[in-house]
């Protein structure tokens, strides 16, 4: 009955250990002050108790008394406030290499693409031991990406993006749950990560057609567009280069400077009057409605791959 029982899933990434860590160190504590706390009650219920003839020493005021239960709980809490943070930053700062995946959630599946162009539903195959990125959104409402094994669990929102990563450190079949209810069949949202040896997913990539990938996908919706008509580097330029701007600060006509990344770049699309780069005049038409969330983060990947000075994408 108990064989497959375990008070925590597998513990399957770089980070899941000192997840656990933590939890065990607060359950510890909790336990030792619990049984401190009942132990110290049962003990003066029976000393003190009425008609035993016992009574307790009044105690009027002690400044050292007063500061011990107040340090003791202090230095705990500061010490833990310490070390959760620097796991929370350690987890939540994305690498700067590592596989990139595109996520959209959308009720009620989970639709990935690789960056070789194979697409997934409600299933990610990914290799042992590489860093994987994912970048995601959704369609409709709020879900969330939660796999328990990797101690790892995001918000995935209608109109903008959100960053997660990972690095599993062992192969098999995890749990992929959408922790966030989102309708009617919000516990049919579930899906599976299979991490594979290097070579074994190497081998699952051959064995499977893929289409374009994103960075190609991209290149193709932003000739369709006719996106180089204005945003190509030369005389006749009526929009901002986006070659190699990726990343960096951009100016506004107000004179506020925003980061170019991903929701920068997906507002700029859809929303385009709402960012005005300095030097420009209000020309770009809306591609709301003309454009999925899967085309607008392919154009994404593809303007992601442009550096200065190159024709073709790198």
């Amino acid at each position: 009955m108990f064989e497959d029982f375990s008070f925590f899933p597998e513990a399957a990434s770089t980070v899941a250990g000192r997840v656990d860590a933590i939890y065990l160190f607060l359950v510890v504590v909790t336990i030792f002050f619990v049984g401190l706390i009942s132990a110290a009650l049962l003990i003066f219920s029976v000393r003190y108790r009425r008609g035993r003839g016992h009574a307790p020493e009044q105690v009027h005021g002690s400044i050292a008394l007063e500061i011990l239960w107040s340090a003791i709980p202090l230095l705990i809490v500061l010490f833990v406030f310490g070390w959760s943070a620097k796991v929370f930053f350690d987890v939540r700062t994305v690498p700067t290499e590592g596989m990139e995946v595109f996520v959209t959630g959308k009720q009620w599946m989970w639709k990935l693409q690789h960056p070789t162009g194979h697409r997934e539903i409600n299933s990610l195959h990914v290799p042992k031991g590489q860093a994987v990125i994912l970048t995601m959104t959704s369609e409709d409402v709020i879900h969330d990406f939660y796999v328990p094994a990797f101690r790892v669990k995001q918000d995935v929102v209608p109109g903008m993006y959100s960053q997660l990563w990972f690095e599993a450190t062992k192969t098999g079949t995890y749990h992929l749950f959408c922790a966030e209810y989102c309708g009617t069949k919000h516990s049919q949202m579930i899906g599976e990560i299979v991490v594979l040896e290097p070579a074994a997913y190497e081998a699952w990539l051959a064995g499977n057609p893929a289409g374009r990938n994103p960075v190609e996908a991209g290149k193709v919706l932003f000739e369709n567009l006719r996106c180089a008509t204005c945003h190509a580097a030369g005389s006749g330029q009526r929009g901002p280069d986006l070659a190699g701007r990726f990343g960096e600060q951009v100016r506004m006509r107000d004179g506020q400077t925003v980061i170019f990344d991903e929701n920068y770049a997906r507002q700029s699309i859809l929303e385009p009057k709402s960012h005005i780069v300095a030097g420009f005049e209000e020309l770009m038409p809306t591609y709301e409605g003309q454009v999925s969330e899967d085309e607008i983060l392919q154009l994404i990947a593809y303007i992601k791959s442009l550096s200065t000075g190159d024709e073709e994408p790198k």
